[in-house]
């Protein structure tokens, strides 16, 4: 096996997609694509997304201290490329891409009806890392697409066929290779 050291960089691929859905009172909602996003607690539930400076939905997110995490899906792809190349200083997203905004509970930000999930954010935090600035937010609300819900309560994300990111290149996930503890189940 032959390995090179390489120049430094963030080489944390694949990342989850997402499209980050914001809005100012009296304003149209905007979104911006991330793909830095993460979970970073369980108790209270907690994500960070990381957002340039320069970015049109940075400012509405500042001032709002909220947003909504809407997972994207492979009907969802050109949308979320779009509305992360365009801005929202120039054009409607919701509008041009024919997405719907819809009211979450938890936030004043609209979600995105055509998302399997949507997770309503209060942000708590606000850590300036350099060219991006981290958005610590606590999880106030989950919006679920009953479609995937089972009649046992269930809820099957895995079959909305969720996209992940990975040096510049969108793709679907594949096939389930195992699950939680598998590894040490007894047989």
């Amino acid at each position: 096996m032959s390995k090179i050291n390489w120049k430094s960089g963030n080489m944390l691929y694949p990342l989850p997609v997402v499209m980050v859905s914001c809005a100012r009172k009296n304003e149209r909602p905007n979104i911006i694509t991330v793909a830095w996003a993460g979970t970073i607690c369980s108790d209270p539930v907690m994500v960070s997304i990381s957002v340039r400076k320069e970015r049109f939905s940075h400012a509405i997110i500042s001032e709002t201290g909220e947003f909504v995490i809407n997972l994207v899906t492979e009907d969802l792809v050109y949308a979320t490329d779009y509305c992360g190349v365009k801005s929202g200083r120039d054009v409607d997203k919701f509008s041009q891409m024919n997405l719907t905004p819809v009211k979450i509970i938890g936030v004043d930000a609209p979600a995105i009806a055509q998302s399997p999930l949507s997770l309503a954010c209060k942000v708590k935090e606000v850590k300036e890392l350099g060219s991006h600035d981290m958005f610590i937010a606590e999880v106030v609300g989950v919006m679920v697409d009953e479609k995937y819900m089972q009649p046992d309560g269930k809820f099957e994300l895995n079959s909305s066929k969720l996209v992940a990111y990975s040096h510049g290149e969108y793709f679907g996930l594949g096939d389930k290779l195992g699950k939680f503890g598998y590894s040490v189940k007894k047989q």
